[in-house]
């Protein structure tokens, strides 16, 4: 099960640590579900996820206001007793001191940010689903072309790096090469990366491993890039039928997700990264709601297909 630090979201959202409570490098969040603790400081615990990163904002500060000392402490109390996470206040609010002593009674972190709730809990929701997304890795290459995130499969030496490497030369950008890390942030949604160790870098076979940030410039190259398109390589099978028209639609299942792909076989004398830039055209052009081989079908046979 994917999992985050709670050291690395202090880090990434720039959070106050208010109270020195807790090991927040050893405190692991598993789940992207945020919670305004506001039924559970009432007293109602049904459903409650302790496991989920709590979230006070103004409403559950001016309620908690509203309680004598006496109250407000086994408020707090009762929530803190769950083992929850850790308690994070927004826009700069004051922790009480009712909230000071459980807090250091159960060793449990609490922190600050000067972010309006909604806005914090939004950014932070979409950084976890991020982070703890189902992932995969693959043996591909992953470039931006025209805006397009395309994801290059194929077996080994069939020449996905030296495509990547001319796409890189035409403009375009490289994300990954030889390993994709792979997230579904979404049900619609694939994210893919480099691992950090080879981030920049491509292998091309005779000369060795390149840098391309450093070669072509910071703008060749790029962290990570949603997945819109697959294409398969493969090497020419004069026995196998390719598609030559463009109305079969192919996919790819990718965690789940099925990616519009094609099957592009290779033989010499074929300029691959021109292939990969027309397909990436007329991958946006379908998706704008124009079909080259359905026009021509309409032409032909006077009706639409």
């Amino acid at each position: 099960m994917n999992s985050v630090t709670l050291a690395s979201i202090i880090r990434e959202f720039k959070l106050e640590r208010v109270l020195p409570c807790g090991n927040p490098e050893e405190t692991r969040i598993g789940i992207a579900d945020l919670t305004r603790p506001g039924l559970q400081l009432a007293g109602y615990f049904d459903h409650f996820g302790p496991d989920r990163i709590q979230v006070i904002g103004n409403m559950e500060t001016a309620y908690l206001e509203r309680l004598t000392s006496r109250e407000r402490r086994t408020r707090i109390d009762a929530l803190f007793a769950t083992g929850i996470p850790c308690l994070i206040l927004t826009r700069n609010h004051a922790v009480f001191p009712e909230m000071e002593a459980v807090a250091r009674k159960y060793d449990i972190p609490v922190l600050r940010t000067t972010a309006p709730t909604s806005e914090f809990m939004a950014s932070l929701g979409k950084y976890l689903n991020v982070e703890l997304a189902p992932r995969t890795s693959l043996h591909g290459v992953l470039v931006e072309v025209y805006g397009e995130g395309i994801l290059i499969l194929g077996e080994s030496g069939v020449g996905k790096s030296e495509t990547a490497l001319e796409i890189v030369k035409r403009g375009h950008r490289l994300i990954a090469d030889d390993l994709v890390e792979v997230r579904r942030v979404s049900d619609t949604t694939l994210l893919g990366q480099a691992p950090e160790i080879i981030r920049h870098l491509i292998e091309i076979r005779g000369i060795g491993i390149l840098d391309v940030k450093e070669l072509y410039g910071v703008s060749s190259v790029k962290i990570q890039e949603n997945i819109n398109f697959v294409i398969n390589l493969e090497i020419w099978d004069e026995s196998k039928s390719y598609d030559r028209v463009g109305l079969t639609e192919e996919h790819t299942d990718i965690l789940g997700i099925d990616v519009p792909s094609l099957t592009i076989p290779v033989r010499p004398g074929r300029n691959l990264a021109v292939i990969v830039e027309v397909a990436a055209i007329n991958f946006r052009q379908k998706q704008m709601g124009y079909n080259a081989a359905k026009a021509l079908t309409e032409r032909v046979f006077g009706v639409k297909s």
